[in-house]
C-alpha cells in the first residue's frame, strides 16, 4: 500500500502529478505563507487504484481520519460539532484543469442538529440555513445523483413565491423551509434520506469525486483536450470559510492579467455575501474586482500584495480564486491561468520584457494553434450595423451562427454540419456538449470569470458573457433584445467575442490584423503589440529550430503568398492542379486519342501550358527549393461523371435524337478505365508506366521552365517527384525516362539542367523497402494523408462520415489520425524509412508534404523522427514555423535532462 493522502503543508507545485493541479498549487500556496485554509489531498494514485478495482484503497479511510484529526485539533473543532462544527469543501483537482468534473461540495458536516449550531456560534440563521441549502443541493446532484434542475426549479419557484429577484433576499424561515423541500426531493429521487453522518459526507464526497473521473463530461472534455484516460483525479479537503456571512464578507475570482487581451492589472470578479461557486456559475451578476477598493480596501490591498506575489513566483498570468469571511482574506485556489490567443502572445512577449522569462520561454509559452486563431478572419466592422445587445468581451474571435438555447440541440445541429451559437442565461459542466459543438457561447449573466467565460477561453471559442439587456427564455427558445425584437431559435447572429457585440445576420469578414502583418508588414495601431509579439516569437523560431519549412503550392500566385508568410521553398507542387478548367478538354483528348499521333498532339498542346505554370512558381520562389510532383491521381478524374454521360445520351435517345458523338466516346472511355477501387489503381508512378509521353512532356515542360528562369538571370531549384512508388523498379524506370529528358533539354538549351529526382512515401511497402528505394532516389518526401489511408486500410472520404465519430466517443481514437499523425503504426514506418534510407544514402533528403506538415503535434514527432523539412498549405506556414522552433526546444530540454 502506498501513500495516498498529503497535507498542504507537504507538498508543492512539481507534484501535480500526484496531486492534481489544484492540490499542487495549494500546497505551493501554502509555502509561500499566503492564507490558505488547512487541508489535505488525496492523491490521484488512491483514485487510480479505486478505479482499478472498483472498491476504497485499502488503508484509504485511515490516512484520511489522521489528516481530519490534524485539521481538527488546529481549528479545535471537529468535523460536524453539533454546538460549533467544523465544515469541509471538497474539491476534484486533476493534472490537467477539466471542466467537466465533479462540481464542489460545500459545508460538509452539517445536519439537523450541527445546523443549529453554527447559527447560534455565527449569530446569524439565514448563513446557516443557506449553508445547509448549499450541501444539499451539491450533495444531493452529485453525489447522489439528483438531477440539479429539481433543486433548481424548487428554489426558484420560492423566489417567485416570495417576489424576490435573487437567493440573497431569502430569508432565514425561507432557507429553513428549502431545506426540508431538499431534503423531501433527495429521499423521492432516491429511495434515501441524506445522511446525517459528517463522516459518511466525507467518505461518499471522496468517493463521487473519484467516480467523476469517468463521467461523460468528463470524458467527453478528455477526448477534446487529448487528455490521458489513466491520470486520475485527486480530492482536495479543506476546512471551510464562508464569504456567505453578509456585506463584510464575500468571494471573487482574480487574474493578474487580462485573460483576453494580456494587459497587466487588476482583472476579475467580486461577489458580497457569496460562496465561490456563486461567482463562478453566473447565477448573480458579480462587480468588476476594482470594486472591492472601495467595499474592503485592506482586503484589496492585501490581495493585490498576493497577486503580485504569486505571478513573480510563477513567471505567468495566476488564475485565483478568494474569499472574504468577515473582513479576513483567505486564497482558496491558485493556478496558471486560461487565456486566449491573443493574450497567450502579449503576456509572454511582456513578461520577457520584464526580465521574467527568457526569449526560450517565450517562445514555449505560445502555441501553433494559438497563431492560427489569430490568423482567422475578423468580423467588417465598418460593415456591422447596429448591434442586438452588448456584453462582456470575455473571449475574442468572430462567429456566425444559428441562435440554439441548449446543449443537446447545439450538438445535433453541428452533426449535421450546422453551424451553431449556444445561448444561455448562464452555462455549467452540463452544458459542455454544447459548447464544444458551437462557434460561440453568448450568456445573458455572469462574468469575464464565469463558467461560459472561462471554459470558452480554454477552448478557444468565441465568447461573450453578462449581456444584461437580453432576456433568454429557454423553454420557449427565443431572446428579445431591450427594443422588444425577438431572437427566435434558428435565427443567425454573429457574436464578436473582441467587442462583447452581438448582431443580427451574417456579419461580413475580414483580414486579421496578424494575417495583413504576414501579408505586407502592415501594422493596425490598435493592434500593435499583439503583431509585435507574434514577429518576435516567430523570428525566435526561426533561429532555434532545425527543421525548414515550405509550403503546398500549385500556383504562382499561392507561391508567392506562401513565401511571404515565410516558406523557404515548394514541398508539393501537384501538377493535376493545373489539367482543371479549360485544359480538361486537352486531358480528354489525350485519353480519347486513337494512336500515337494524337496522343502526341494533345501533350503537345499541353507542353506550353505546364512549361507557363511551372516557370511562374520557379519565379515566385526564386532561388528556394520547389518539388513538383508529377501526376498522381487516375485519369479518369479528369472525365465527365460516369452518370452524368449516361442521362445525358439516355435524355437524347428519350427525346428521339441521336447521342453527341463525344458523350458516347467519353462514356466508352469511362466504362473502360472504370476501377472499383481508384485510390489503388492506376495512378501515381504506375500512370507514367503506362502511358506513353506522358512523363516526358511535364518532364520538358518543367526543364524548359527551369531554361527560362536560368536565362532570365534567376536561380531556379526544381526537384521531380514520382509518386505511389511501391518497388524500387518502378523509380528506376521512370528515373531514367527523366534523366533521359533532362539531358535532351540541357543539350538543345546550352544550359545544365539537374533536377533532383526523389519519391513520395506514401505506401507502407515504400517505407519497409525503403533502404533499396533510396539507391534510386535523392530525396524522399512522405505523403502521410495517403500513408495513413493505407496502413489503417480507411478511404479517408468514406469513413469520417461513417464511423470515426463512434471511434472517437469509444476511445479508440483520441484524435482523427488525418488530423494528427498516428504515432505508433504510421510513426514507426516514418521512422523506419528515415533509419533506412539514410543508412543506405547519408546525404538523403526527407521531408513530409502531408497536411500533418502543418498539425503541431506531428511536427515535433517529424523533428525527432529526423526530417530536414515539412511542408504544408500556405496558411499554416507561420504555425509550422513556430512549432518547429518549439520542437527543437524540446529535444534540448529532453536532452539536458538526460
Amino acid at each position: 500500500m502506498g501513500r495516498y493522502v498529503y497535507d498542504f503543508t507537504q507538498g508543492g507545485r512539481d507534484m501535480a502529478g500526484l496531486l492534481g493541479s489544484k492540490g499542487a498549487n495549494l500546497a505551493e500556496m501554502t509555502r509561500l505563507g499566503l492564507p490558505v485554509p488547512p487541508g489535505f489531498t488525496v492523491t490521484t494514485e488512491a483514485c487510480r487504484a479505486y478505479l482499478d478495482t472498483g472498491g476504497e484503497p485499502a488503508g484509504l479511510w485511515r490516512e484520511i481520519s489522521a489528516h481530519l484529526t490534524a485539521v481538527e485539533t488546529a481549528a479545535g473543532r471537529l468535523l460536524g460539532q453539533p454546538d460549533d462544527p467544523l465544515l469541509l469543501s471538497v474539491r476534484s483537482g486533476a493534472r490537467f484543469s477539466m471542466p467537466g468534473m465533479m462540481e464542489t461540495i460545500l459545508d460538509i458536516g452539517l445536519n439537523d442538529e450541527s445546523v443549529l449550531g453554527l447559527a447560534k456560534v455565527s449569530g446569524n440563521d439565514r448563513f446557516a440555513w443557506d449553508s445547509y441549502r448549499r450541501l444539499l443541493q451539491m450533495f444531493g446532484s452529485t453525489v447522489m445523483g439528483v438531477d440539479s434542475a429539481h433543486f433548481e426549479r424548487a428554489l426558484t419557484d420560492l423566489k417567485d413565491a416570495r417576489g424576490v429577484p435573487d437567493d440573497v433576499h431569502l430569508t432565514a424561515d425561507d432557507l429553513a423551509g428549502l431545506v426540508a423541500t431538499f431534503q423531501e426531493l433527495i429521499r423521492q429521487e432516491t429511495g434515501e434520506y441524506f445522511p446525517q453522518a459528517p463522516a459518511e459526507q466525507l467518505r461518499r464526497a471522496v468517493l463521487a469525486v473519484f467516480e467523476s473521473w469517468n463521467g461523460e463530461r468528463a470524458r467527453l472534455y478528455r477526448r477534446r483536450e487529448h487528455i490521458a484516460d489513466d491520470l486520475g483525479t485527486a480530492v482536495n479537503v479543506q476546512r471551510m470559510v464562508f464569504g456567505n456571512l453578509g456585506p463584510d464578507s464575500g468571494s471573487g475570482v482574480a487574474f493578474t492579467r487580462d485573460p483576453a487581451t494580456g494587459r497587466p492589472g487588476l482583472y476579475g470578479d467580486y461577489l458580497p455575501d457569496a460562496q465561490g461557486e456563486d461567482v463562478v456559475a453566473g447565477i448573480r451578476n458579480t462587480v468588476p474586482l476594482t470594486e472591492l477598493e472601495r467595499l474592503d480596501p485592506r482586503s484589496h490591498t492585501r490581495l493585490r500584495a498576493h497577486m503580485e506575489t504569486l505571478e513573480r513566483h510563477y513567471r505567468d498570468l495566476c488564475d485565483i480564486e478568494f474569499t472574504i469571511e468577515r473582513g479576513t482574506l483567505w486564497m482558496l485556489q491558485t493556478r496558471v491561468g486560461k487565456r486566449t490567443a491573443e493574450a497567450a502572445f502579449a503576456i509572454a512577449a511582456e513578461l520577457a520584457d520584464e526580465g521574467l522569462i527568457t526569449p526560450d520561454e517565450t517562445l514555449a509559452r505560445v502555441g501553433g494553434e494559438q497563431l492560427a486563431r489569430l490568423m482567422f478572419p475578423r468580423f467588417d466592422t465598418s460593415r456591422t450595423g447596429d448591434p442586438l445587445a452588448h456584453g462582456l468581451p470575455a473571449s475574442p474571435g468572430a462567429a456566425v451562427g444559428a441562435a440554439v438555447f441548449d446543449s443537446a440541440e447545439a450538438a445535433r445541429r453541428a452533426s449535421a454540419g450546422e453551424k451553431v451559437v449556444l445561448v444561455r442565461q448562464e452555462t455549467t459542466p452540463d452544458d459542455l456538449p454544447g459548447m464544444i459543438a458551437a462557434q460561440a457561447v453568448l450568456t445573458s449573466r455572469g462574468g469575464k470569470t464565469s463558467h461560459a467565460a472561462v471554459v470558452a477561453r480554454g477552448m478557444g471559442k468565441v465568447c461573450v458573457c453578462g449581456a444584461e439587456e437580453l432576456s433568454v427564455d429557454i423553454e420557449a427558445r427565443r431572446f428579445t433584445t431591450p427594443d422588444g425584437t425577438v431572437v427566435e431559435e434558428g435565427t443567425v447572429v454573429s457574436v464578436d467575442g473582441s467587442t462583447g457585440l452581438v448582431y443580427a445576420g451574417s456579419v461580413p469578414l475580414t483580414d486579421s490584423a496578424v494575417i495583413r502583418f504576414l501579408e505586407n508588414g502592415s501594422t493596425d495601431e490598435d493592434a500593435t503589440g499583439l503583431v509585435d509579439a507574434v514577429a518576435r516569437v516567430l523570428a525566435r523560431a526561426d533561429t532555434v529550430r532545425r527543421l525548414e519549412v515550405r509550403a503546398n503550392a500549385d500556383t504562382p500566385e499561392d507561391a508567392a503568398r506562401a513565401r511571404r508568410f515565410g516558406a523557404q521553398g515548394i514541398g508539393l507542387c501537384r501538377t493535376e492542379h493545373m489539367f482543371l478548367g479549360e485544359r480538361r478538354k486537352l486531358v480528354e483528348a489525350m485519353i480519347l486519342a486513337r494512336d500515337e499521333a494524337e496522343r502526341a498532339e494533345a501533350l503537345g498542346a499541353l507542353l506550353p501550358l505546364q512549361r507557363q505554370d511551372f516557370t511562374g512558381i520557379l519565379e515566385a520562389m526564386d532561388g528556394l527549393p520547389v518539388t513538383i510532383r508529377l501526376i498522381d491521381p487516375p485519369l479518369h478524374e479528369f472525365l465527365p461523371d460516369r452518370t452524368d454521360l449516361a442521362v445525358r445520351m439516355a435524355t437524347a435517345e428519350a427525346r428521339g435524337a441521336l447521342p453527341d458523338p463525344r458523350d458516347t466516346e467519353l462514356l466508352d472511355a469511362v466504362n473502360r478505365m472504370h476501377e472499383e477501387n481508384p485510390m489503388l489503381g492506376l495512378r501515381g508512378v504506375r500512370l507514367g508506366l503506362v502511358v506513353p509521353g506522358l512523363v516526358a512532356m511535364q518532364v520538358r515542360a518543367i526543364a524548359e521552365a527551369v531554361v527560362r528562369r536560368t536565362k532570365a538571370g534567376g536561380s531556379p531549384r526544381a526537384e521531380i517527384m514520382v509518386p505511389l512508388v511501391g518497388a524500387v523498379e518502378e523509380l528506376r524506370i521512370e528515373r531514367e525516362e527523366v534523366e533521359r529528358v533532362l539531358a535532351e533539354v540541357s543539350q538543345e538549351s546550352g544550359i545544365a539542367v539537374h533536377c533532383p529526382v526523389g519519391t513520395m512515401i506514401e505506401l507502407p511497402r515504400a517505407a519497409l523497402t525503403a533502404g533499396r528505394i533510396a539507391q534510386e532516389a535523392e530525396f524522399f518526401s512522405f505523403g502521410t494523408n495517403d500513408l495513413t489511408q493505407t496502413t489503417w486500410g480507411f478511404s479517408r472520404d468514406d469513413v469520417e462520415a461513417a464511423f470515426f465519430s463512434a471511434y472517437l466517443d469509444k476511445g479508440i481514437f483520441t484524435t482523427s489520425p488525418f488530423e494528427t499523425l498516428d504515432r505508433d503504426g504510421v510513426g514507426r514506418l516514418v521512422r523506419i524509412a528515415v533509419d533506412e534510407g539514410r543508412a543506405a544514402r547519408p546525404d538523403l533528403k526527407i521531408g513530409v508534404c502531408g497536411e500533418h506538415g502543418g498539425d503541431p503535434d506531428s511536427v515535433h514527432f517529424f523533428h525527432t523522427a529526423g526530417l530536414d523539412y515539412v511542408s504544408c498549405s500556405p496558411f499554416r506556414v507561420p504555425v509550422a514555423r513556430l512549432e518547429a522552433g518549439r520542437a527543437a526546444l524540446e529535444a534540448t530540454e529532453g536532452s539536458d535532462s538526460r
